[in-house]
């Protein structure tokens, strides 16, 4: 579809209140502030959960701890990171859930997935490289890439599974590279540690993958 296409449903997503107004469940208990990044050209999309508290406040993706985390994950500056021509960042609930009783982020909402994603990743062209960043992402992009077989019943499963998810990437038509990966939040520090094959082996192959894509005219292989 046309950038202009584009360009209107972003400004659609920007304005919506549907979580306040005809909430599945609780309302938003805040005005709410969608974002996202996505542009017509980028080629690596970044499926995070949802905007934390600091997100809410700046209204710009990771900026937070987690955020240079997933940066060094990436192998990637923050230049690159925010180069939404290059890297589109478009989360599982688009704006801040709240938090629970014991000021851990809420799950991100529902009501984004069944306004507002499968209108979004019809218009945007295919990406090259996702990263799906948590269960809700992993469900919804293996899904809609027709890989739903490859989301397993817990996180890290799927996430131990990464190189067959990989491969079947790049069996499809056109052909892109899944890297399924938990969040780079301070509260999976133990999780690192308990699976070091995380950062022994597929980080490795994610960082090599995104610098080919990242020059230009690379493709997955």
């Amino acid at each position: 579809m046309s950038e202009a296409a584009l360009d209107t449903l972003l400004a659609r997503i920007r304005a919506c209140r549907v979580c306040v107004e005809a909430p599945r469940g609780t309302p938003l208990p805040h005005a709410p502030r969608p974002v996202l990044r996505v542009s017509a050209t980028a080629r690596i999309l970044v499926a995070s959960q949802a905007p934390g508290t600091k997100v809410h406040a700046s209204g710009l993706p990771f900026t937070d701890a987690s955020g240079d985390r997933l940066r060094a994950w990436m192998g990637v500056g923050r230049d690159a990171f925010y180069d939404e021509t290059r890297i589109a960042i478009a989360p599982m609930g688009f704006c801040f859930p709240g938090q629970d009783a014991k000021g851990a982020d809420l799950p991100p909402r529902r009501e984004c997935v069944a306004t507002w994603h499968d209108a979004l990743f019809a218009t945007l062209p295919p990406f090259r490289l996702v990263l799906a960043v948590g269960r809700p992402a992993q469900a919804y992009h293996l899904k809609r890439l027709g890989l739903p077989h490859l989301a397993k019943a817990g996180l890290t499963e799927t996430v131990a599974a990464w190189r067959t998810v990989r491969a079947e990437g790049l069996r499809l038509d056109p052909p892109a590279i899944l890297y399924p990966l938990p969040h780079p939040s301070w509260r999976n520090t133990g999780w690192l540690k308990r699976h070091s094959f995380f950062e022994a082996e597929l980080l490795p192959e994610l960082k090599a993958d995104i610098a080919r894509i990242l020059r230009l005219g690379d493709s997955p292989s």
